[in-house]
């Protein structure tokens, strides 16, 4: 039997596939493929996140941190500048811990 995935895995999965006798048919993708392929497996991680019970929510952040810091990585940066990034943003304008909730913003007069 034949199984298509033609998508991007971790780097050990030929090895886990051929040590249970099968066969992985591999290929290396160029730089501009490669951040093509991170791009839609966020999407994909994002999704399982929001699909996951709560006993496996972790597991499932933990794939999309690995692939951030990927994309990091791509873009000649790392997991530490993203979390300095993100540190800054949180100072400047807040995290989303409060739940706030934005309903509709009105105009007042005097801002015109």
């Amino acid at each position: 039997m034949i199984g298509k995935y033609n998508k991007l895995v971790r780097d050990k999965i030929p090895v886990i596939i051929e040590k249970q006798g099968e066969k992985a048919i591999t290929k290396i993708l160029n730089q501009n493929d490669y951040r093509k392929q991170l791009e839609m497996k966020l999407l994909e991680e994002v999704n399982e996140v929001i699909e996951s019970s709560k006993a496996n929510c972790l597991e499932e952040l933990a794939d999309v941190l690995e692939v951030i810091t990927c994309l990091a990585e791509i873009y000649g940066s790392n997991i530490n500048e993203v979390q300095s990034i993100q540190e800054k943003k949180k100072r400047e304008r807040g995290s989303f811990k409060e739940r706030i909730y934005l309903v509709e913003v009105q105009v007042c007069e005097l801002s015109k």
